[in-house]
This record gives C-alpha cells, sequence and structure tokens, in this order.
C-alpha cells in the first residue's frame, strides 16, 4: 500500500488528464474496518477534477453495527439528495461497495449510480479471506436468514447504471465475485490493500464518471 500512495504524485498529471467533472455529488463508502480517511485521496482526486464530493459520515465501516437495517445510511443518502438537489453518485470500497449496492436497491430515485471497487457481491462471502473479520465485527453470521436475504438482494441487478472495478490479484478477495453481468466491469491490476487509491483504479473511476 505504502508503494501505491508513493504513486500518487508522479501519477497525478496524468490522472488530471481524465474527464473534468461536472460538479455532480458523490458519496464516498469506505471498506471493512475503515473511515472515511482511507478514501481521502480519492475524495481529492474527485474534487480536482470537479465533482461534489462527500464522505459517508458514518464512522468505521462494521456492517449492522455501524447502519443498523440500513436505516443510518438511508437517511444520510437522503440528506444529501436533499442538499444536492440531484440523485447521488455511490461509489463504495469493498464491504462499502456492497452498502452502496443496498442503498440503491432501497432507494433508486435517490441514486445516479453505483460504482464498486473490489467489492465481492456477486458470490459466496466464503470466497473472501475476511469473512470470518466480517463476522466478528457486524455480529452477523453469513449463513442467517437475515443476511443470506439481504446478500440475495445485494447481488440482484441494479435499478440504476453500475460499474463494478476489480482485481484478479486483489489477494483477499476473489475477483471473480467482484462483478458479474448485470453490471460494467473494469479490471485493474491491485492488491486489495489501498485498491482505492491506485492510480488505475482512480482513473477508472474518472472514465466512467466522465462518460455519463
Amino acid at each position: 500500500m505504502l508503494g501505491t500512495i508513493a504513486s500518487i504524485p508522479k501519477a497525478w498529471p496524468e490522472l488530471m488528464k481524465a474527464p473534468p467533472g461536472d460538479g455532480r455529488p458523490i458519496m464516498l463508502l469506505p471498506g471493512l474496518i475503515n473511515s472515511d480517511r482511507s478514501n481521502i485521496v480519492m475524495k481529492r482526486y474527485l474534487t480536482a477534477l470537479g465533482y461534489r464530493v462527500e464522505g459517508w459520515k458514518l464512522g468505521r465501516n462494521a456492517g449492522a453495527r455501524t447502519i443498523g437495517e440500513g436505516e443510518k445510511l438511508l437517511a444520510r443518502l437522503r440528506q444529501y439528495h436533499a442538499d444536492a438537489g440531484e440523485p447521488v453518485t455511490l461509489i463504495g470500497v469493498s464491504l462499502g461497495g456492497i452498502i452502496a449496492r443496498f442503498a440503491a436497491h432501497r432507494e433508486p430515485d435517490l441514486v445516479r449510480e453505483v460504482i464498486t471497487v473490489s467489492s465481492p457481491f456477486a458470490g459466496d462471502p466464503r470466497a473472501t479471506n475476511v469473512w470470518r473479520v466480517f463476522e466478528w465485527l457486524s455480529g452477523e453470521k453469513i449463513d442467517s436468514p437475515g443476511v443470506i436475504a439481504r446478500r440475495e438482494e445485494i447481488a440482484a441487478a441494479l435499478p440504476v447504471p453500475a460499474t463494478a472495478i476489480w482485481s484478479a490479484s486483489d489477494g483477499l478477495v476473489n475477483g471473480a465475485i467482484c462483478h458479474d453481468e448485470h453490471a460494467r466491469s473494469i479490471e485493474v491490476v491491485s492488491s486489495h490493500m489501498g485498491v482505492q487509491m491506485h492510480p488505475a483504479t482512480l482513473r477508472a473511476i474518472a472514465e466512467v464518471l466522465g462518460g455519463n
């Protein structure tokens, strides 16, 4: 991850050649255990391009222990939508991407599109190396009826445009369950740690935003 951070200054001039932003509102959702600080590079980059970018402002992502049944997240989304006056683009990293898909299913009129980054939404969570950590932090069992129902909802085709950015060399998450036929698929070469600040990931996100 330190190597990724160190590569950003050198890559910055090329990154800034991406399509300019149009001021649309974007909400960034962090991965498991992480807070908005983990997305600071992405936030600065997309802000520099000309987008209106905010974090989710819900603290560290511990799954259900952070968002409950989703009411805290959806309340945050409704408030940002009301403030911006237009649908919000959701960009989620790992578990944050799964939660972004959940929000888009529940409040599709408030969401412009969803971009997931290394988010294992399309298969058995045991294909990751962190599912036991998820259970411990969230207090939920991945085989419980409620979690299974939510997983099925999240994996269903979204009612808004969707893009899945993933890596075959992820290391923590099986890239094969980070994309499906219902979402635009973009492969990058990156490990899971720090993928949200990898220049290839940042440029891919900027190109997706610039094309919509």
